[in-house]
């Protein structure tokens, strides 16, 4: 029977887990994605290699899980700027877009965006932003923000909020990946982020 980490099973696997992510991390700094195998990612993260697939039965089944548990902080994050509901609302979009493209330094999240990479073997890719992911609850506080803002008149009636939201989703999945690319880029792609999105959202002078 293979040793047990931790003070429980629960402890233990959660342990295994971030000894995956950060081996997957590893080795998207070494090499190409698509050359990752399970043996690869086993290896590195020290453990058999048919005990990897108690954890997950392919890699894109991997990559799926990881990103979840990797995007949690994020949710949890943009959550509480959100509830923040006696604040601006422009001021919690503004700390918003940041903790988002923040949040993408993690190489385990940039993974959600590769083709396929939400999907296993027997499945159809799914949606970066489907119900069962991270930016599926980002997306759902960014609308209440939204919604807020409108009502107090801050923002403009942009009529379909969640189409307007999933608008400016492609401006923070552009940014997200250029800071996949050059993390040193954070700052201003951030300041840039903010200034579309917040531009776009901002009642304008009669």
């Amino acid at each position: 029977m293979p040793r047990i980490r931790g003070a429980s099973i629960g402890e233990h696997h959660e342990m295994v887990w971030a000894d995956l992510a950060e081996a997957m991390r590893q080795l998207l700094l070494e090499r190409d994605y698509d050359s990752i195998n399970m043996g690869h990612i086993a290896a590195r993260a020290g453990l058999a290699r048919n005990t990897l697939y108690n954890y997950a039965r392919d890699k894109s089944a991997l990559v799926l899980a990881l990103t979840e548990r990797a995007g949690r902080p994020a949710v949890e994050r943009v959550a509480a700027i959100a509830a923040r509901s006696g604040e601006p609302a422009a001021e919690r979009m503004r700390e918003i877009v940041e903790a988002v493209l923040e949040a993408f330094t993690d190489q385990a999240l940039q993974l959600m965006f590769r083709p396929g990479a939400g999907r296993t073997q027997d499945e159809a890719p799914k949606e970066p932003k489907g119900p069962d992911t991270p930016l599926h609850a980002i997306v759902v506080e960014v609308e209440n923000v939204v919604r807020d803002g409108i009502a107090r008149g801050e923002f403009r009636d942009v009529g379909d909020v969640p189409l307007a939201v999933e608008l400016l989703s492609g401006v923070m999945r552009a940014g997200a990946e250029r800071i996949g690319r050059d993390p040193a880029a954070l700052a201003a792609t951030a300041r840039a982020a903010q200034e579309i999105v917040l531009g776009s959202l901002s009642r304008r002078p009669e």
